[in-house]
């Protein structure tokens, strides 16, 4: 009996809609470099969460190598990783974290009062930019795991509700980026 691949993939509908909102928001994405209420390192620890949820094996190697980049301690990538970081995130950065993580464990579906809540916290500006970081991240992650679904075919292993020929155009799109990273990430496991 072949095992099933479970984590959470692209479909072409949800592939082709995200591109379409990152293409749409690519001026805001530019912008959030420019709030300074969204430091480095907290941009990091929201792709640190949503990776942690999602299991990107591509992400979690590049973003936790950001992350100590941007100032966190090894230490709390590994909190992160493992959805500890009640005790390192600040205030601040709290109400964004969790709303990341919920983000990412309803995919997608946020609470209307989670999201409300958001807002009313950090105000429209950040808080959108904080749900275009989670978006952004969220992007990555379906990509690399509908890259790793079409190599684990190959072991038996199929996505459900999984389509061969959309795997194989997510490989051949990402595998320039992707494949290079293999060794480094089976390097870091």
């Amino acid at each position: 009996m072949s095992k099933k691949f479970n984590k959470r993939i692209y479909n072409s509908k949800s592939f082709f809609r995200d591109i379409s909102f990152m293409m749409k928001n690519m001026r805001n994405i530019s912008g959030i470099k420019k709030n300074k209420e969204i430091s480095k390192a907290f941009f990091e620890k929201i792709m640190t969460v949503v990776t942690a949820v999602n299991g990107c094996v591509y992400c979690k190697w590049f973003h936790a190598k950001k992350a100590v980049q941007s100032g966190v301690s090894a230490k709390e990538v590994k909190e992160l990783f493992n959805l500890q970081f009640n005790a390192d995130a600040n205030d601040f950065e709290m109400p964004g974290l969790l709303y990341a993580q919920h983000y990412a464990e309803t995919n997608r579906n946020p609470d209307k009062e989670m999201t409300e809540n958001l807002f009313n916290f950090y105000g429209k500006p950040t808080a959108d930019h904080i749900i275009l970081i989670i978006r952004m991240i969220f992007f990555g992650n379906l990509s690399g795991n509908t890259f790793d679904a079409f190599l684990a075919r190959f072991k038996g292993q199929k996505a459900e509700n999984s389509n061969f020929f959309f795997e194989f155009f997510v490989f051949i799109v990402s595998a320039p980026i992707l494949v290079p990273t293999m060794p480094l990430v089976k390097k870091h496991r």
